[in-house]
């Protein structure tokens, strides 16, 4: 039995959710279907929640389950509308606006350049703000391979948007640092 409290918290879910399912899918109408989809399926399994664990970790295994199934049923690349581009604010700063997009428009490019499990945890991690736990419970793999994963996907993403990643070297300096002095 769905109590109210459950729906709305599956309702106040709603943007992350398709947050998530546009990053897999890469189209917003295969997102939403993705997304009406996961909570149909988890008003009819409700039962198989745990109370006292987090609902959106079991809402985004969900999701990522169903669209699983579907791409491997297609294995059809597709790509991602940009609905936004064409919109303007009257009174915007156009040069402002401009870079702003560029710039979005290549994080958007290079995060779908990324393998599929990079992009999936740097999704989870760093859009969603699970903890490497609660990632590695929705991916079904150990925190070890999330921590990874998350690590290729922002050097990857630094290579491509030309920004500087600290290297393993530079951590282990930094932290011998102590007060400007090694």
């Amino acid at each position: 039995m769905v109590t109210v409290e459950i729906g709305d918290e599956i309702v106040a879910l709603l943007p992350r959710l398709r947050s998530f399912a546009l990053s897999l899918a890469r189209r917003r109408d295969e997102a939403d279907d993705l997304v009406q989809a996961a909570c149909e399926r988890a008003f009819g399994a409700i039962d198989s929640w745990q109370p006292g664990t987090r609902l959106d970790a079991w809402m985004f295994r969900i999701l990522r389950n169903l669209w699983i199934d579907r791409h491997r049923r297609r294995r059809d690349e597709t790509s991602l509308d940009d609905d936004e581009a064409g919109l303007s604010v009257a009174g915007e700063d156009g040069r402002h606006t401009v870079e702003v997009r560029s710039t979005m428009a290549a994080v958007r490019a290079a995060i779908d350049r990324l393998p599929e499990d990079q992009r999936e945890v740097l999704m989870l991690v760093c859009v969603e703000d699970l903890s490497y736990r609660d990632a590695a419970e929705v991916l079904e793999v150990p925190i070890g391979t999330v921590m990874s994963r998350l690590s290729r996907a922002r050097r990857a993403l630094a290579a491509a948007l030309d920004a500087p990643a600290a290297r393993p070297s530079d951590r282990a300096v930094a932290n011998q640092t102590v007060g400007g002095r090694p």
